[in-house]
């Protein structure tokens, strides 16, 4: 159950750091925002 909530819980930062990723307009910003994506994508598929 808990790991139900922390996939959850990862999953909807994801979502809002890949829509802050296409909505920033400096270009440090996002390249800041693709390096935490790609963690959380594994993080959420439970890829050490």
């Amino acid at each position: 159950m808990i790991t139900l909530i922390y996939r959850g819980i990862i999953g909807l930062v994801l979502v809002f750091t890949v829509w802050n990723l296409f909505t920033e307009e400096k270009v440090t910003n996002q390249a800041n925002a693709a390096l935490v994506v790609i963690p959380m994508i594994l993080r959420l598929l439970m890829i050490k």
